[in-house]
């Protein structure tokens, strides 16, 4: 398992357009893709339950990836929201 903080930078936050950025992203790897906000922990191959988690702006938030290819789903991940 591999994991990294980081802190969401799009205005809106992990709404509808940069949510299915992400997921789109995280999508063909194998692994397990997690995004943990305080104490809740989401499906990051889920838009619903990305959208669900009504992640913010300026939020710091941890991805974790678990499983085949999770270190190349993790750059994924990270590269998405650095765009913001």
């Amino acid at each position: 398992m591999v994991c990294a903080k980081t802190t969401v930078l799009h205005e809106s936050g992990l709404h509808m357009r940069p949510a299915q950025e992400f997921v789109s992203a995280v999508a063909n790897y194998p692994c397990k893709v997690i995004i943990k906000v305080g104490e809740k922990s989401v499906n990051g191959k889920s838009i619903l339950s990305v959208m669900a988690a009504g992640i913010k702006r300026d939020t710091p938030i941890e991805i974790c990836c678990d499983g085949p290819e999770e270190q190349q789903a993790l750059v994924a991940a990270l590269k998405v929201l650095a765009a913001g």
